[in-house]
């Protein structure tokens, strides 16, 4: 099995499982698309139509969207990251229960700050709150075992490496390899949400800083710029349908979209979800 059938069937399980058909002032339109604008209705419609999904009006819940769309990529990403074993080995862990990310090498060290500042109103008070960071998927790899570092030849012993936290002879924590943040859709404050994540990892990591990104199915280029453009906080951001997306911004005419489109893939700010596996094995 293939990436593109992998991506397939990802697609068609979104289309069951999430996607709805709703009533608005320009007909109607799926759940990813916002009701008041005309662009997005048209570019959502063109998506949708080329996913091959059928109008299902029953309801969902916007918590109920968002879990089902962080657990439908997180199993698009294990069965996609598998397919790079040889590329990439190692043992992985995947998740969508809000892991914190204190239980990873990188942060164990905020575990005992957090208990200090829960414990001192001034701490807490200069600090702030709510600064540990739970990903709505993470990976992480398990560190390996002396054996399987020297099955082929000796390479550790007693004395060499005993500080890397790859090497589970020093410590038994996972490593923090990727940071996924989903956004089915996106707004002003959703988008400020995940880049202030994405600060809070590089700032408080001790050791090598996970892959930090965020997968969306937006379907108006210029929402999704508002997370995508600039550097320095998220590696990409991944739109669950880049070339569908691509054609229904074509298929509606509108210039200015088109063209933010563009900026963004052109400015290597903007990919598919196909090439988050392989981005994620480098």
């Amino acid at each position: 099995m293939g990436i593109a059938k992998i991506r397939k069937d990802y697609h068609q399980q979104i289309c069951i499982d999430i996607i709805r058909s709703k009533m608005g002032k320009h007909g109607d339109y799926p759940n990813f698309a916002d009701g008041n604008s005309k662009s997005s209705v048209k570019i959502s419609q063109n998506i949708a139509l080329l996913l091959g999904y059928k109008p299902n009006f029953s309801s969902l819940t916007e918590q109920t969207v968002g879990d089902i769309f962080e657990d439908i990529t997180k199993g698009f990403l294990e069965k996609a990251f598998h397919l790079l074993d040889h590329l990439r080995p190692g043992k992985w862990h995947y998740a969508t229960d809000k892991t914190s990310i204190l239980g990873f090498a990188q942060y164990g060290h905020l575990a005992e700050l957090e208990k200090k500042v829960e414990a001192d109103k001034t701490l807490s008070t200069v600090l702030g709150i709510g600064y540990i960071v739970k990903p709505d998927i993470v990976i992480g790899r398990y560190p390996v075992s002396d054996d399987e570092i020297n099955q082929d030849e000796p390479v550790v012993d007693t004395n060499t490496a005993e500080l890397t936290p790859l090497r589970k002879h020093n410590q038994s924590a996972l490593l923090l390899h990727a940071s996924i943040s989903c956004k089915w859709t996106l707004r002003s404050d959703r988008s400020q949400n995940a880049r202030t994540e994405a600060l809070n990892l590089i700032r408080n990591r001790k050791g090598n800083l996970p892959h930090i990104v965020a997968v969306t199915a937006e379907p108006l280029p210029m929402r999704i710029a508002t997370l995508a453009l600039g550097t320095g906080d998220l590696d990409c951001v991944y739109h669950f349908a880049l070339p569908e997306l691509k054609a229904a911004v074509e298929k509606t005419g509108n210039e200015d979209q088109l063209e933010m489109l563009i900026t963004m893939i052109d400015g290597h700010r903007l990919r598919d979800i196909s090439d988050l596996p392989f981005d994620l094995a480098v």
